[in-house]
């Protein structure tokens, strides 16, 4: 979710002007399909399907449109949640890729299918990472399904992972925007 993530370093014209242009020369058409999204943060069809699929939830929270890519404004906008947006609104965000069936709530299963990708991927990024799928379900809905009807609802989300910092990390998976836009940046001086 990268919600711990922020950078102290400003988002300049210049640095929007030279995200433009890269964005301009790598996708020429002026929209970003899911394949290029993918490979910015380094999914590629070697990766696990786990990883591909939560690049795919990712992407579709991003492509505010819905029209199947991204363009540079839902980009910048994008950029901006990542790098610069508030811990609320990088939860609102994670919620809505989190809820997969778009009901405004999460269920059991969801919450296991994205525990399940994030513990996948945070054993890839740190073989020595250890966790059961469904024993994390199980305390997150302790500790965050307030009214015990067994779905978590967007204010149950936040209040959970804002309060609770198992919570926090259990929800939480750094995919890197800051280091790869900064990287880019520092390769274009």
């Amino acid at each position: 979710m990268g919600q711990s993530q922020s950078t102290d370093r400003e988002v300049t014209l210049h640095d929007i002007q030279e995200l433009y242009r890269k964005f301009a020369s790598e996708c020429p058409s002026g929209n970003l399909h899911l394949h290029e999204f993918k490979k910015i943060f380094g999914v590629t069809s070697r990766s696990s399907e786990e990883e591909s699929a939560y690049m795919e939830n990712v992407f579709r929270s991003f492509d505010t449109n819905k029209d199947g890519k991204i363009d540079f404004m839902e980009y910048v906008a994008a950029l901006h949640l990542v790098l610069r947006g508030k811990l609320e609104d990088k939860l609102k965000w994670s919620f809505k890729v989190y809820d997969r069936d778009g009901n405004g709530c999460l269920d059991r299963k969801e919450v296991k299918h994205i525990v399940k990708i994030i513990a996948h991927i945070k054993k890839h990024n740190h073989p020595c990472f250890t966790g059961n799928i469904d024993d994390i379900c199980d305390r997150i809905f302790e500790l965050v399904d307030k009214n015990n009807d067994s779905q978590i609802s967007l204010e149950e989300f936040i209040e959970g992972a804002e309060k609770d910092p198992w919570v926090m990390e259990q929800l939480k998976l750094d995919i890197g925007p800051c280091d790869w836009f900064i990287g880019q940046q520092e390769k274009n001086s």
